[in-house]
């Protein structure tokens, strides 16, 4: 689960049961979008070499039809886009970038799914890390291996190796990464300050949070120390990230559900007991994405699940300021959530347009120093510097982007201190995600909203009902 790096909200994915929307719909979907948005996305006849390891030739003419370019409302983000667009065709100038845009997310779960079965994705289309099997299921992307090298993506070496596996399946790569995230503990540092808590130590166990959330909570007036998503696939995927952090999983190696267990115990207990016991945790429940970023930006919540760019949203759409804010790894220490999103190219692209497209893709959101790792031009456009994310590359490289990142900051990056220098092992979403999340979504819910909640049972259920999930691949 993810969401661009214009666009913070953060979306989930429906069941293909519930993805049909009308070709009618989709077309004046697509259709959203700025001034920018005027051509077809056809190729006109090009001139280069049809050999996938040879560079595209700047003569070479192709119209590259692209979504998720920010819309008229992000006049920064669209000002960036604009100036790269323009930087790009000093190279290539017979390549004409046809953006795209929608008034909401780049990826909403019905929109896309539908379009994959119209076959009327653009040629070069966003997903999540979750989508590989739906996009092939569909035959919807094109295989990319032979065209992306050390020449077409100079800094390919330097992409954390797994981040690059999410979008490989059976040796072929059918895309490229533009960002990723680790999930991590968002506090409310004067939240912290106020019940007495060190702020610069976000609590590193299970055991810490409950007790940092019951002194938050005798605050009073409406202030609760944890917060946790229940409806919409975030609780599900939230129960993940904590299985994850106690050394668990949620499918295991066999490909079977794997979470009726201690573990998963363990997790549905805590959450029942913070929530009935200590009553550290609002009444209000059902909560989706979107609920605990308000609930903590009115000071309000003390902590929950988050991935750093949280914080940016919280800033830019709800008013909130920076210092207040801050993160540690995540609780338990032993895996956390991994997750982001990437570009794939429409299948049956020519030669010439996957070369165009894997340029592009170069050259906004994989250089360093350039396009989206501009940290210069982001903080002159008054927009954030400082979040860790995204966060793939390695070495040398990761030193650079990290230092430019530092010294361009918008925000206090000493507060990320403690999430940056305790890196916890990444884990990546289960098979099938989307839908084992709405699975788990119930035992979630259940033990938020009923005292007497029978944890043992929603934990057999829910795997009963995953095993049903995962035997349909």
């Amino acid at each position: 689960m993810r969401r661009t790096w214009f666009s913070p909200a953060r979306p989930v994915r429906r069941t293909a049961a519930t993805a049909l929307v009308s070709a009618v719909a989709l077309t004046a979907l697509a259709a959203c979008g700025t001034s920018s948005d005027t051509g077809s996305g056809d190729s006109k006849p090009g001139v280069g070499s049809t050999d996938p390891a040879a560079p595209l030739d700047p003569k070479t003419k192709v119209d590259l039809a692209i979504d998720c370019m920010p819309p008229a409302t992000k006049a920064a983000e669209l000002r960036e886009w604009n100036q790269d667009v323009a930087t790009f065709n000093k190279t290539y100038p017979n390549v004409k970038i046809i953006g795209r845009s929608t008034p909401g997310q780049c990826e909403e779960p019905t929109r896309f799914t539908a379009a994959l079965k119209a076959k009327s994705q653009p040629d070069v289309f966003y997903t999540y890390f979750t989508d590989l099997q739906q996009v092939l299921d569909n035959n919807g992307a094109a295989d990319i291996s032979a065209y992306v090298t050390a020449t077409s993506v100079p800094a390919l070496n330097s992409i954390d190796p797994a981040v690059m596996e999410v979008y490989k399946k059976d040796g072929k790569m059918y895309g490229l990464p533009t960002s990723n995230y680790q999930m991590g503990i968002m506090i409310n540092r004067k939240l912290f300050q106020q019940a007495g808590l060190d702020p610069n130590k976000p609590p590193a166990t299970w055991d810490e949070v409950r007790a940092d959330s019951r002194a938050i909570a005798k605050l009073g007036n409406g202030t609760y120390g944890y917060g946790e998503y229940s409806a919409e696939n975030t609780g599900g995927w939230h129960f993940t990230a904590a299985m994850y952090s106690l050394g668990g999983d949620v499918v295991g190696a066999d490909g079977k559900a794997a979470f009726d267990n201690d573990t998963g115990k363990r997790v549905l207990q805590q959450l029942h007991d913070m929530r009935w016991s200590d009553q550290s945790m609002s009444r209000t429940q059902l909560l989706k994405w979107g609920d605990l970023q308000k609930q903590i930006t009115a000071d309000k919540l003390g902590m929950f699940l988050a991935a750093p760019d949280d914080i940016a949203y919280m800033v830019q759409q709800l008013g909130a300021k920076y210092e207040n804010f801050g993160m540690g790894p995540i609780p338990g220490g032993k895996a956390t959530l991994t997750g982001g999103n990437g570009y794939m190219i429409k299948q049956g692209s020519s030669p010439d347009k996957i070369k165009a497209a894997i340029a592009w893709l170069n050259f906004k959101t994989l250089a360093p120093g350039k396009g989206q790792f501009d940290w210069a031009r982001t903080k002159a456009d008054q927009l954030p510097v400082g979040v860790p994310q995204p966060n793939f590359f390695t070495g040398d490289v990761k030193a650079a982007d990290l230092k430019s990142r530092t010294d361009n900051a918008t925000m206090p990056v000493a507060n990320f201190a403690p999430y940056l220098a305790n890196p916890i092992p990444g884990k990546a979403e289960p098979p099938k995600a989307q839908e084992v999340y709405k699975v788990l979504d119930n035992a979630m819910s259940a033990v938020l909203t009923n005292k007497d909640a029978d944890i043992a049972k929603l934990l057999s259920t829910a795997q009963t009902q995953v095993d049903q999930v995962l035997a349909n691949q």
